[in-house]
C-alpha cells in the first residue's frame, strides 16, 4: 500500500443499514478511506446481521455480520427519541452523506430525506436503497435479493431445462445494488465538494437494478421477443461451445467465444477434424447442433482430470475450474494476489476475510475488523461536541 491518503479521506458517511445491500455498499466507501459511521439500534441489537449464525464473535457479533461492516464505526442510537435525534441532527451537520436500506416508506417517516437533511446540512446526500422504490404501489413492501432473482427473471434463466428454477448462490442483486449505490452516492458527494452542487436524494432499488442487469437478454425481449430460458450445462444463450463439459474427475468450463478459440479448442483436444465437420461449420452451425457436440466434447474431455486440462489450454483458451468454495479459497493463486487476508478480531485474533478486489498503486486496502455494537461511541459523541456528563445523560435516557 502506498503512502497517498485513501480516495474518500475526509468523507464522513452515516449509514443505518442492516443485512445486505447497503452494508455492502458502505464498506466499500470505508474501505476507500471514508469514515463510516453505523447508527444502530440499542434497544434491539443493532444490525440483525449480527445476530446471524451459524458461526458468533462474542454477543451481537457473527462471521456473517464481519463480511459487510470492516473498516466502519459503531453508533448504538435511538433515532425516534427526542435525544436521539438532536444527536443524528448533530452528525449530520458533520456528515456528507446518509445511507440506509430501510422499506421504501421509512424515510419520510423518520425524517431521513433531503428535505428534512438539507435543512441542516444543504450538501448532504441521501442514498435510500429499498426493495422496491420510493414513488409506487409497492412502497411499503418488504424484500429481499432473492425475491427479485424470481420476479426479475434471474432463475428462470438458472439450472437445467429439466429442472426447477435456480437462485444465485449469493445475494449478487444485493450486491451490485451496494455497488451501484457506492458509485452514485460518491458521484454526489463529489459534485458537492468540487462545484456549486448541493445534497440531494439517490434512489436504488433491489428491483430496479435486477431488472438492469437483465442486460442482453432483456434487449432481445424488448426488441424481438426472444424469452431467454434455461440453458443445458449454465451454457451461454447463443454461443457454443461456452459451458460446462465432464471430465474424468468433475467440471472444466469452457469458452470458445469466437472462431479463434475454437480453433485452439479442437487442436487442443486432438480433434481437428470437428472443424471440417458442416455441423460445427460456424458458430451458427456450432449453437444448431449444441446437444451432439456437447457430447463429443464429453467424450473427449472424460479422458483426462478436470486439471490435466487446464495444464493443456491454460493462457491459450478461456477455462475454468468449477470448484467447491474450499478449493477456490485454498487455491494457492490467492497467496499471489493476496486477496485473503488476516484481519485481527478482539474474540478471534486470526480470523480471515476477503479483502476488497480494488488495489490501488499496485496495492491492496487495508481491513480492520467490523465494530462491536457501540464501540465507538464515546468517541463519535466527543467528535460533535458531547461532555462525559452529556454521554452519561444520553445513555441515562436510553437514547444510545
Amino acid at each position: 500500500m502506498s503512502d497517498k491518503p485513501l480516495p474518500l479521506k475526509g468523507v464522513r458517511v452515516l449509514t443505518m443499514d442492516q443485512y445486505g445491500a447497503a452494508p455492502y455498499c458502505t464498506m466499500i466507501m470505508a474501505d476507500m478511506g471514508a469514515d463510516v459511521i453505523k447508527i444502530e439500534n440499542p434497544a434491539t441489537g443493532g444490525d440483525f446481521a449480527r445476530d446471524t449464525g451459524p458461526y458468533f464473535l462474542g454477543e451481537h457479533d457473527s462471521l456473517y455480520y464481519q463480511c459487510f461492516n470492516l473498516n466502519k464505526r459503531s453508533l448504538t442510537l435511538d433515532v425516534k427519541s427526542p435525544d436521539g435525534r438532536d444527536v443524528l441532527h448533530k452528525l449530520v451537520e458533520t456528515a456528507d452523506a446518509l445511507i440506509h436500506n430501510m422499506r421504501g416508506d421509512q424515510p419520510a417517516k423518520l425524517g431521513l430525506e433531503y428535505r428534512d437533511l438539507g435543512k441542516i446540512n444543504p450538501k448532504i446526500v441521501c442514498g435510500h436503497i429499498s426493495a422496491y422504490g420510493r414513488d409506487n404501489e409497492r412502497i411499503t413492501w418488504p424484500g429481499y435479493d432473492f425475491l427479485m432473482q424470481a420476479e426479475a427473471g434471474f432463475m428462470s434463466m438458472s439450472g437445467e431445462p429439466d429442472g426447477p428454477p435456480v437462485r444465485l448462490g449469493v445475494s449478487m442483486v444485493d450486491f451490485m445494488t451496494g455497488t451501484m449505490m457506492a458509485f452514485a452516492a460518491t458521484s454526489a458527494i463529489m459534485a458537492c465538494k468540487t462545484g456549486d452542487a448541493i445534497g440531494r436524494d439517490i434512489d436504488l432499488s433491489l428491483m430496479d437494478l435486477a431488472l438492469h442487469q437483465l442486460t442482453y437478454p432483456g434487449i432481445w425481449y424488448l426488441n424481438e421477443g426472444l424469452v431467454t430460458g434455461q440453458v443445458p450445462r449454465g451454457a451461454h444463450a447463443s454461443v457454443t461451445p461456452s459451458q460446462l463439459q465432464k471430465t474424468k474427475d468433475g467440471w472444466i468450463f469452457v469458452m470458445a467465444q469466437n472462431p479463434k478459440f475454437w480453433d485452439i479448442l479442437i487442436d487442443g483436444l486432438g480433434r481437428r477434424d470437428l472443424g471440417a465437420d458442416p455441423r460445427f461449420a460456424d458458430m451458427a452451425a456450432r449453437l444448431k447442433n449444441r446437444a451432439e457436440l456437447t457430447q463429443i466434447l464429453d467424450d473427449v474431455f472424460g479422458t483426462k482430470t478436470t486439471d490435466e486440462w487446464i495444464a493443456v489450454f491454460k493462457g491459450k483458451l478461456p477455462v475454468g475450474p468449477v470448484y467447491g468454495i474450499d478449493r477456490a479459497l485454498d487455491n494457492p493463486f490467492l497467496q499471489q494476489t493476496k486477496m485473503v487476508q488476516t484481519v485481527p478480531h478482539p474474540d478471534r485474533p486470526d480470523m480471515r476475510a476477503l479483502t476488497n478486489p480494488v488495489k490501488l498503486d499496485g496495492g491492496r486496502v487495508p481491513s480492520k475488523y467490523a465494530p462491536k455494537l457501540g464501540q465507538d461511541n464515546d468517541a463519535i459523541l466527543h467528535e460533535i461536541g458531547y461532555d462525559a456528563a452529556g454521554i452519561a445523560r444520553l445513555r441515562a435516557a436510553k437514547a444510545i
